[in-house]
């Protein structure tokens, strides 16, 4: 099944450019072109595109205000594309798989959308599976309720889900032990993927994105509680929307205002935050 594609742009030729880069993948279709957000944010609903190529500044409605429109069960797999490289950790903020700074390059245009239909390919398996898993439940017998969860310790509330730095650097080891390998929906089965083997994992609202040697997996379980489970000595968290594998750091980069950018060993690009830069530098025991 080809990955049903949107393109955004108020400019026609820049628009009419990438269809026609487009036009020479037999795995993309692309149903529509918009010049504006307003226009696309009627268009995601009514053709409900798996990926969507997506303009940042536009008239009656930016690339932001489009995403921010639809509910988080209507957003596709969204790239941006922009000649504005300010709009950079805001874009991933709102987990954007990718940003492409105009002019781009051919090869890093398809290394984009290979990442996304990727994306597009484990989240049409979750789904699958997930769909298959509702169904073994109900068809089971009901279970005891579970025992009330332990009281939130003093001064706590509902962010406490969301470790800070220190909290995650001196986390007490599970009784398990550290994961030594994560469980990934594949094909209506579930397969093992090795820790060591991820590059980096991204939040993709109550789901967790697990970049693997250049698979994507989508597991039904929120960024923050499957870091938990991984070694902070190996596994840090880098974004409020990522977590990287520094095993797989191939490069690291100066970014904008103070951020940072990781290249990974899959090609894949993550951001560092101003804020989450001195928890990568006391991980790695060296100051950028």
């Amino acid at each position: 099944m080809k990955v049903r594609t949107l393109v955004v742009d108020d400019e026609a030729i820049a628009r009419r450019g990438v269809v026609r880069l487009l036009s020479g993948d037999e795995e993309i279709e692309v149903v529509a072109g918009c010049a504006d957000g307003a226009e696309a944010v009627d268009r995601i609903r009514a053709l409900r595109p798996e990926l969507v190529l997506l303009d940042v500044q536009m008239p009656r409605m930016d690339g932001f205000a489009c995403l921010a429109a639809l509910a988080p069960e209507e957003r596709p797999v969204v790239v941006f594309m922009t000649a504005y490289d300010s709009y950079a950790l805001r874009a991933f903020e709102a987990q954007a798989l990718d940003y492409l700074l105009k002019p781009f390059s051919d090869e890093r245009f398809f290394a984009a959308v290979g990442r996304a239909k990727e994306t597009v390919r484990a989240r049409r398996l979750h789904s699958a599976s997930g769909r298959l898993l509702d169904a073994l439940l109900q068809a089971s017998p009901p279970r005891p309720a579970p025992p009330p969860a332990p009281a939130i310790r003093a001064g706590g509330d509902a962010a406490d889900d969301v470790p800070s730095d220190a909290d995650r650097a001196d986390a007490p080891v599970p009784a398990g032990g550290w994961a030594v390998r994560v469980m990934v929906p594949r094909g209506g089965r579930w397969t093992f993927v090795g820790v060591g083997d991820i590059d980096w994992i991204g939040a993709a609202g109550s789901y967790a994105e697990v970049h693997a040697r250049g698979e994507v997996h989508l597991l039904r379980e929120p960024l923050a509680r499957l870091a938990d489970r991984l070694d902070p000595r190996r596994f840090v968290r880098v974004h409020r929307s990522a977590v990287v594998n520094l095993d797989r750091v191939r490069e690291i980069q100066p970014w904008f205002n103070g951020q940072l950018a990781l290249v990974m060993e899959d090609g894949g690009q993550v951001i560092v935050s101003r804020r989450r830069r001195a928890a990568l530098e006391a991980a790695l025991g060296q100051q950028f």
